[in-house]
């Protein structure tokens, strides 16, 4: 059983493939396993557009309720939503989803009351030995369930982070994916000046259309066809439970991940006044993300503070610190007044409102915060992660190095991050240098130094 589980408990969720590694009974038992983790009495639960998450739903309820707790179903929602909802309702939350995954794959995240995280440092290795241990809690009285829609609360939540009369019709073109965002981006949408047009709207977990993988450039290709077709000004692309957000530009080209943070770090900071709290200036991102995100906020007179890579990591040094903001170049943005969860709506009326201010296309704003060429994330198999990591790390003896997640070293013009993945023998390798030419050369003399096959 051990062994079983340890292939579907990550560092940050549970996740594997239906009905093969993760089914009912796993999920009854993290139901089950949650409520003695939480000791709540109440726990709430969403689910993105799988045909499997009604199944996996069902046996949690069962799971939560044996325990005694009593549950909320919010039905198809985003991780956005369900965040908010155990924020709004002081409530711990469960999100059936598999992100960006084939639609083979289901899972589920955690979060306390409050949206906490909930990863392997923060109680997950907890519930996997619960859930090990075969056991269900049964209670003298079990809890009940009940339906709710927390939709227009969720709506009226993501459109307080904006000044609504400063939008401007601008013409947006949204992929959901056939994700679930195709239930909270028309809702938050409705009513605003935009001129909006979404692609496949339907939710419809196999993903008939493309994989709700907005990270893998073919899975832009429909969205920048519409956006050129349509003239818009900014294309959204979704992945499949819509927590994160990309962009592509009036031309059609994708910001990445630190571009966004840097467009929206930069709207929040420049709302706040100079001798207000240091905390209310402080950005939080993640150590792959580009140098321009910590070189802006310095220039806006803020601070940054700098992470693992990893939701669960970011979450807790925002709880600590008290940041207003944080940014991961994988497309999450997380917002203090989102009970420092991720929103990748929240993200996009920030860059809307950004645009609709600024008056001119979004190719031009980007320029000044596009500072360096990035790799993108470069995966290679290796026998022995470790040891090709402490290999690299002899090669650049005497330039500036950390081992806060993975090897990151500093050679002034460029530097690069190198990572071990924390399911497979694979390192990630992410690459930053002043220009395209600079940066291919590099990934070549990093890659040769790992000496392994592309995965």
């Amino acid at each position: 059983m051990t062994a079983e589980l340890d292939s579907i408990f990550k560092a940050y969720d549970v996740r594997g493939v239906y009905p093969d590694q993760i089914d009912e009974s796993v999920a009854r038992r993290v139901g089950n396993a949650f409520v003695g983790f939480t000791g709540a009495a109440r726990v709430l639960v969403g689910r993105d557009s799988r045909p499997s998450g009604e199944a996996l739903v069902a046996a949690f309820i069962e799971g939560v309720n044996l325990a005694g707790a009593d549950v909320v179903d919010l039905g198809f929602a985003s991780t956005d939503l369900v965040y908010f909802a155990a924020g709004h309702l002081d409530a711990p939350a469960a999100m059936f989803t598999a992100s960006h995954n084939p639609a083979q794959y289901n899972g589920v995240k955690l979060c306390r009351a409050g949206a906490a995280p909930v990863g392997e440092e923060t109680g997950l290795l907890q519930i996997k030995a619960a859930v090990a241990d075969g056991l269900l809690e049964r209670a003298e009285e079990p809890g009940r369930a009940e339906q709710l829609d927390l939709l227009p609360e969720f709506v009226t939540h993501v459109r307080s982070f904006v000044d609504l009369e400063a939008l401007a019709p601008l013409r947006v073109v949204a992929d959901t994916a056939n994700g679930v965002g195709g239930l909270v981006v028309p809702a938050v949408f409705a009513g605003l000046p935009f001129e909006l047009s979404i692609l496949f709207e339907e939710l419809d977990g196999t993903f008939p259309n493309h994989p709700a993988d907005p990270i893998q450039p073919e899975n832009l290709e429909d969205l920048q066809h519409a956006v050129l077709e349509a003239r818009a000004d900014v294309g959204l692309a979704f992945d499949g439970d819509a927590d994160r957000v990309f962009l592509v530009d009036d031309t059609t080209q994708p910001l990445s991940g630190s571009l966004t943070t840097a467009i929206v770090a930069q709207s929040i900071l420049q709302r706040q006044p100079p001798d207000g709290p240091a905390e209310d200036r402080m950005v939080v991102h993640n150590l792959i993300c580009s140098k321009s995100v910590p070189e802006m906020v310095r220039e806006l007179g803020g601070t940054t503070v700098r992470t693992r890579v990893g939701h669960s990591y970011i979450k807790q040094v925002m709880a600590e610190t008290g940041a207003i903001f944080g940014g991961e170049h994988s497309g999450h943005y997380y917002f203090r007044n989102n009970y420092r969860a991720d929103s990748g709506l929240i993200a996009a009326l920030v860059v809307l409102e950004t645009l609709s201010r600024a008056g001119i296309p979004l190719s031009e704003l980007r320029t000044p915060l596009e500072r360096y060429t990035d790799s993108g994330e470069i995966n290679r198999r290796v026998a022995d992660p470790a040891a090709s990591v402490d290999a690299v790390a002899k090669a650049f003896v005497g330039a500036p190095q950390d081992r806060l997640d993975g090897l990151t070293v500093d050679l002034g013009d460029w530097w690069f991050n190198l990572r071990p993945s924390n399911t497979e023998p694979l390192l990630r390798l992410n690459l930053e240098a002043a220009d395209a030419d600079s940066c291919a050369e590099h990934v070549a003399e990093v890659l040769a130094l790992i000496g392994a096959e592309a995965d």
